[in-house]
């Protein structure tokens, strides 16, 4: 994965739940693990924006329920701080649903992107309403 260009807080823990932002039918993602985390013994893993975390589905449709997902975090509530020293934070924890080559499922995102998620995935971009 390609780096990030901002200082990421992590916050989202293994356990956590997040908002489905696209239109896969997935309400709401619960966190299984963190792609490439490397931490010390007995830490919880931890994801921030831009990471790729393996989710299941929470709430949602009946038949995408109780499965399991690729996610990529857009959105996280604990504000970061980018290069220029703007801080940024947004209204919820939202993720979007990927496939194994890192593309959408979905066609569609609800609401804003962090800049940070579409530097690492940039498939992610195309589909993104609006980019902050």
């Amino acid at each position: 994965m390609k780096a990030i260009s901002s200082s990421m807080t992590k916050c989202l823990m293994v356990g956590s739940k997040l908002t489905c932002a696209d239109n896969t039918g997935v309400k709401i993602l619960q966190i299984i693990s963190v792609r490439g985390y490397k931490g010390k013994r007995r830490t919880k893993p931890h994801a921030g924006v831009g990471s790729l975390v393996k989710c299941r589905c929470y709430k949602g449709i009946e038949k995408v329920r109780h499965q399991m997902f690729h996610v990529v975090i857009i959105r996280q509530r604990k504000e970061y701080r980018r290069a220029n020293g703007m801080r940024i934070r947004f209204e919820d924890n939202a993720g979007v649903v990927v496939n194994e080559d890192n593309e959408p499922q979905g066609t569609m995102i609800k609401g804003p992107v962090a800049r940070e998620a579409i530097e690492r995935f940039p498939v992610v971009g195309k589909i993104a309403g609006q980019v902050v």
